[in-house]
């Protein structure tokens, strides 16, 4: 199996049976039997340049949203801020009790060192990640399927809600993107022809997904499967030994963190989330194309259409596409290492019992994208393949706008009553703990008393270190107690809290009642509105 590309020294083996070469298909070439007048020529460039600047515009658009979040910072961009402004000494520490690798954190400090900390700042720099891809993928769809699969990667890439949405989030995603590409464009040239700068270029991206997400892991193994295969039977041994000796090299940079790793494995995991099952498979494409709400259902239709026709399909002619179960042999790359990538991911996620988001498969989304974007070579008609791919891109805008749009957090709303209303020496809690970081980081220095449950520690921070046992052995009547005696008879007690957490049960609502019974004067600010990603409410207890 090889990478996607052409060999220097030739091209593939011939092709099953004769058929237009859609990778050197020209939409603007003229039908060969026919002999053209000026005007028809002129009409033609016409076309052209429409089509041109129909798809600039999605670009454009794309690029804009990639800095346009309305949405103040939730739980988990919160905890990126207040991690990455640490001292970089203090880093290693935090993130043992985080979970995360450093790079990203790394990266953010020295960026808010010089553009801040504000909401817009901090994310912009996950939309220059995600913008540094859109050239990147324009690069590997050209060597892919030439023209045609580059303008429509670019093209889904710059519409796709899920780059989108990641792009708007101060989170380490967008860069775990943005190395996958990387690799994957260095990796190719390196199996084509050994080149010293092309086998650092392949170390030090190997080295950058290990220090950025541990989900990169997976993409690794896969790969470094496919060339350690191609080095000991494959095609271009030489080659693939020494991409795999690459690989290795750069592999050697997670040893310093190593400990910490093992530590988190050990101690953090995923306590927010349940176990997958064999249903993401499906489900991961519909959430790469924006959920399961009507744009992104279609559109989650239209690329598995366009999936099946890059694995399946042999173009007849215009209005002709055959289902092969020959496989295609470029598509393959692209299979093994998004699906077999992901297939590995769930199939630990199951025997671990460790939790899986989508987001987590971020380094595999480009190989989903680029492999949509070469079903459309199967449509040899220009008026179909542009109508299918300005459909995806209309669909995909329309499922970023709640995203962009939209608020992701009710913390905004929380921290203005609180800021309007609270005395200081007022005492807030919350329940749990994880709805404290992005509340806190809104109400600023206001003399009020924060203790998240179950520890009471530190607001602006989630200890995540044997997170489940603790909660399970916390108790309410405790906590409850520690917080009348910090309010006394003089001060009210807010509590920000939202239920269904992972590992908490029904501990914060019998809190509610806890409080509620030794403070009957109670008020429901704010109910829990689904409206919102991350839903505190917010309940006031006056002093009886």
């Amino acid at each position: 199996m090889d990478l996607g590309y052409r060999s220097e020294a030739g091209s593939r083996r011939p092709r099953h049976r004769a058929e237009p070469d859609p990778a050197e298909f020209d939409p603007a070439a003229p039908d060969p039997g026919v002999r053209e007048t000026e005007p028809e020529l002129t009409l033609s460039r016409r076309r052209i340049t429409v089509w041109g600047a129909l798809a600039g515009v999605v670009v454009v658009a794309g690029v804009a949203a990639r800095f346009a979040a309305y949405s103040h910072l939730w739980l988990d961009e919160t905890l990126s801020v207040n991690i990455a402004r640490l001292p970089l000494g203090e880093l290693t520490d935090a993130l043992r009790h985080d979970g995360a690798p450093p790079l990203y954190y790394v990266l953010l400090h020295g960026w808010m060192e010089v553009f801040g900390t504000s909401t817009v700042a901090v994310r912009a720099l996950s939309g220059v990640f995600a913008v540094a891809a859109l050239p990147l993928i324009w690069v590997a769809g050209s060597r892919l399927g030439g023209r045609r699969v580059a303008a429509a990667s670019v093209i889904l890439l710059a519409s796709s809600p899920f780059a989108i949405r990641y792009a708007t989030e101060a989170r380490m995603y967008s860069l775990v993107t943005l190395l996958a590409l990387v690799g994957w464009l260095a990796l190719g040239d390196l199996l084509k022809r050994f080149s010293w700068p092309r086998a650092v270029a392949v170390s030090v991206t190997t080295a950058l997904l290990l220090l950025s997400h541990y989900w990169s892991l997976y993409l690794l193994t896969v790969a470094g499967g496919v060339v350690a295969w191609r080095a000991w039977r494959g095609p271009g041994r030489p080659e693939a030994r020494r991409a795999a000796v690459s690989m290795a090299v750069g592999s050697l940079a997670f040893l310093p963190w190593l400990p910490t790793f093992l530590f988190q494995l050990r101690h953090t995991g995923t306590p927010w989330a349940g176990a997958p099952d064999i249903k993401v498979l499906f489900d991961t494409v519909f959430q790469f194309s924006g959920g399961f709400w009507d744009p992104g259902f279609f559109l989650g239709l239209l690329v598995w259409f366009l999936i099946l026709l890059a694995l399946l399909g042999r173009a007849v002619d215009g209005r002709r596409i055959e289902l092969d179960l020959h496989t295609r042999a470029e598509a393959h790359p692209l299979v093994v290492v998004g699906f077999g990538s992901l297939t590995l991911a769930v199939v630990v996620g199951i025997v671990s019992g460790s939790g899986f988001a989508v987001r987590y498969a971020s380094a595999l989304f480009p190989f989903f994208v680029l492999l949509v974007a070469l079903g459309t070579t199967r449509l040899l008609d220009v008026r179909v393949f542009r109508a299918v791919i300005g459909v995806a891109a209309v669909l995909g805008l329309i499922a970023t706008i709640p995203g962009v749009a939209g608020e992701r957090t009710s913390a905004a709303k929380v921290a203005r009553v609180l800021r309007a209303e609270a005395r200081p020496g007022d005492v807030v809690a919350y329940c749990p703990d994880q709805v404290a970081p992005s509340v806190n980081r809104l109400l600023g220095e206001r003399g009020l008393v924060e203790v998240p449950f179950p520890l009471g520690s530190s607001p602006d921070r989630v200890d995540w270190v044997d997170y489940a046992e603790r909660n399970q052995a916390a108790t309410t009547q405790e906590f409850s107690r520690v917080l009348l005696e910090r309010a006394g008879p003089d001060h009210d007690i807010w509590l920000v809290w939202a239920p269904g957490y992972q590992t908490f049960g029904p501990k914060c609502t019998v809190l509610q009642d806890r409080l509620e019974a030794a403070r009957p004067d109670m008020t429901r600010i704010m109910k829990i509105s689904d409206q919102y990603f991350e839903r505190p409410g917010l309940v006031r207890y006056r002093p009886s």
